[in-house]
């Protein structure tokens, strides 16, 4: 199916050459051979590409012409040592490319040639609900996730099984990040269940039996293959005091779920609330990637005051699964607004109807997002 996505690739290589990172199977060769057909482009993936440059990483400078503006090569971490080439062009014929692969890691452990600040480097992330449009069924969204591939299967659950195998395989064994898959794997299980909550190394250990230090091991891992993020703690109100430990999601909902053993989500059940937070969260961090660094945290109150999100250090968003709001429901929110330190202060839900209460806006989850990504909050 084909999806125009927000990432354009073609104006992102416009004026510099570009990293694009992101996990497995999240649309970045199908937008290459959508935005950059017209473009040389070397596949890592295909033997004889691979076989052929890693014989001979000289045969880039040979084989591209001077007046070539833009060349891929997508998988570049198979293949680090084509960095040196790609510096050489970029200095010598201004070639501007673009490199991809599912994560940074494996070039920085490996202290290979980054470019020196060369080229930027964006991510690109799971399906947002305004690539699909007319296709976008939240239900769906919530129980299995965005990962294009996924969320575009007929066998989803199935899918999502092959998928979190192929990373175990692929992403820690093959490249022997960890040296115990078997306790990684528990790992992931225990750090899905903890999916949106604040992070405490001590429990996660001892849930997953394995020490502190490896489990926090762990979670740079995932932070490095782009399988997680922090949600760092908002610390700038006075009346209040805010605590200062950081929550973790998980980069896909669905791989979250699946890993939690969870599948049939019901509308109005524990579950769909904490899985309507994290799509949330999704939509929120694939806005700030993509917009350019915008700030993401949230808020709690030594006293229990908390508020999901605060965006650009301007609005406050608080995500509600449900269509009837009640006083307890704005809680969090009215306290914050109390310090008269943010702009917007918005409660995101299920009701179709956008109403205002208590200084408080309540708006329906699509017109939020709508306005979210026409840039109305910042």
């Amino acid at each position: 199916m084909d999806v125009d996505r927000r990432l354009d690739l073609a104006d992102l290589v416009k004026r510099k050459s570009c990293f694009l990172f992101g996990p497995r199977q999240t649309g970045k060769s199908f937008a290459i051979r959508k935005r950059l057909a017209d473009y040389r482009c070397y596949n890592l993936l295909k033997t004889d590409v691979f076989l052929k440059l890693s014989r001979e990483p000289q045969r880039l400078r040979q084989e591209i012409g001077e007046d070539e503006e833009i060349v891929v090569i997508d998988e570049i971490q198979k293949l680090p040592m084509l960095l040196d080439e790609v510096q050489i062009l970029i200095e010598e014929n201004g070639i501007r490319f673009l490199l991809t692969g599912s994560s940074a890691r494996k070039l920085r452990r490996t202290g290979v040639n980054l470019l020196g600040g060369r080229a930027t480097e964006k991510r690109i992330h799971p399906f947002v609900c305004g690539e699909l449009r007319d296709r976008f069924d939240l239900l769906r969204a919530l129980d299995v996730g965005t990962i294009p591939s996924i969320y575009l299967s007929d066998e989803p659950f199935e899918d999502l099984e092959a998928y979190v195998g192929t990373y175990l395989k692929e992403e820690v064994a093959a490249e022997a990040i960890v040296r115990n898959v078997p306790a990684f794997s528990r790992f992931l299980t225990v750090a899905a269940l903890c999916n949106g909550q604040i992070l405490n190394y001590s429990n996660i250990a001892g849930d997953a039996e394995v020490p502190r230090s490896t489990v926090q091991e762990y979670f740079q891992i995932l932070r490095d293959t782009l399988l997680g993020d922090d949600l760092p703690a908002w610390g700038e109100t006075t009346r209040r005091k805010p605590i200062t430990t950081s929550k973790f999601f998980l980069f896909d909902i669905g791989v979250a779920r699946h890993l939690q053993n969870r599948t049939g989500l019901r509308q109005g059940s524990p579950e769909f609330g904490e899985a309507f937070e994290g799509y949330l969260h999704h939509e929120l961090r694939t806005y700030c990637d993509y917009e350019g660094k915008r700030a993401l945290h949230y808020w709690r109150s030594s006293s229990g005051f908390e508020v999901d999100f605060i965006l650009n250090n301007q609005t406050a968003i608080e995500a509600k699964a449900k269509r009837t709001i009640s006083d307890r429901d704005l809680r969090g929110l009215k306290a914050l607004r109390q310090e008269n330190l943010l702009t917007h202060h918005i409660l995101v839900c299920l009701d179709d109807t956008p109403r205002e209460k208590d200084g408080v806006a309540i708006l329906p989850w699509d017109l939020f997002l709508e306005r979210l990504w026409g840039g109305e909050y910042g």
